[in-house]
């Protein structure tokens, strides 16, 4: 059977799901028609939104927009984005046919799953008691600069919209968006400022299979002796090596220790070292956030700490440099699946004084 064409192209893609509110328009049967703002998510093939339990005075099957879409299911999605500076300006709009995914169904759960892991309010409401509207894109249309991000983010909004991304669009990530996310890296804080890291960047497909492999070796030991059954070693492991082969881009984050402070007693090397690593920390932040700021996805992977030695060796790197992790760059395939919950301030703040 031939696969079903992609609708929306993947500069149309990578501008949806970066969007945090669109506007939904329906009609009723007689062609009235109504629009509303709502948050959404998009796994590839399917546009998601909730029926959140905010206080409402009728069941959600009786809502207006679910009324319209039982009697008629045309729909229209515009997410868009305005800036002050016009040559920002840029929308996707979206026509396609919406339906109801009812509770209990595994449509549904993985719907309810995705909008939680984009929107972390979600995470204390029970949307999952009522149906998620679901949109199948017939069409798709957009215009302005949708590769163009806007400079002025908040900072709370970049915190809370980066989430960690597995799958990517098979789409080339320039050399200048790279060296944007390299170059907010480089600005971390460090022990005296000497910033010990240094940045692999790997692009050919010839070097990730190396790479996966090598790790792979590693981890496939390790996962054994901890006694995984087979299936699910095999299973795990290509997981983790699709991650790599298919993410446009690696960044191989590595300590260096030549130029740090030497001591004679070990207490104080040993957190000479610490600081190293805890600015290692610093520099892998600034760059997803300068990634997600760029209009590129991340993820950050922690295999190569396990196997230092074997992702030297593939890679023909210097002895001297330490890796510690990987960022994979890209443009997200569709909305990730989940972003994890996080513990509430009143839990984490012990002193205030």
């Amino acid at each position: 059977m031939k696969a079903r064409a992609a609708v929306l192209a993947p500069e149309q893609t990578s501008f949806l799901v970066r969007q945090r509110v669109a506007r939904l328009s329906t009609a009723d049967a007689a062609g009235a028609p109504y629009a509303i703002p709502v948050c959404f998510a998009y796994d590839g093939s399917r546009i998601h939104i909730a029926l959140d339990e905010k206080p409402k005075d009728v069941p959600a099957t009786r809502l207006k927009r679910v009324r319209n879409i039982l009697e008629n299911p045309n729909v229209a999605l515009v997410a868009d984005r305005y800036s002050e500076d016009w040559d920002l300006l840029a929308y996707v709009m979206v026509r396609g046919q919406a339906g109801l995914v009812e509770p209990g169904t595994e449509e549904h759960a993985a719907a309810v799953r995705l909008l939680r892991g984009k929107y972390y309010q979600y995470e204390e409401m029970k949307i999952e008691d009522n149906p998620v509207i679901s949109i199948r894109p017939e069409r798709a249309a957009s215009w302005g600069a949708l590769d163009t991000a806007e400079s002025s983010h908040l900072l709370m909004d970049a915190l809370t919209g980066r989430r960690s991304v597995r799958r990517y669009l098979d789409r080339e990530v320039s050399e200048e968006a790279v060296n944007e996310v390299l170059e907010a890296a480089r600005w971390a804080p460090s022990p005296h400022g000497r910033q010990p890291w240094r940045f692999a960047v790997v692009r050919r497909r010839e070097n990730k299979e190396r790479l996966a492999e090598a790790m792979g070796e590693e981890w496939r030991a390790n996962l054994e002796m901890d006694g995984q059954d087979a299936e699910v070693v095999e299973k795990r492991l290509e997981g983790s090596r699709m991650r790599l082969l298919d993410a446009p881009v690696l960044v191989l984050l590595c300590l260096y220790l030549g130029d740090l402070d030497a001591y004679p007693d070990a207490g104080r090397q040993e957190n000479e070292t610490t600081m190293a690593v805890q600015s290692l920390g610093a520099a892998a932040q600034n760059a997803l956030l300068a990634a997600y700021s760029s209009g590129l996805d991340a993820g950050w992977m922690c295999a190569p700490l396990f196997c230092p030695g074997k992702v030297t060796e593939a890679l023909g790197l210097d002895s001297k440099l330490v890796p510690h992790a990987l960022l994979t760059l890209g443009y997200a395939e569709g909305d990730p699946p989940r972003r994890r919950s996080r513990r509430p301030l009143d839990d984490l703040v012990v002193y205030r004084g």
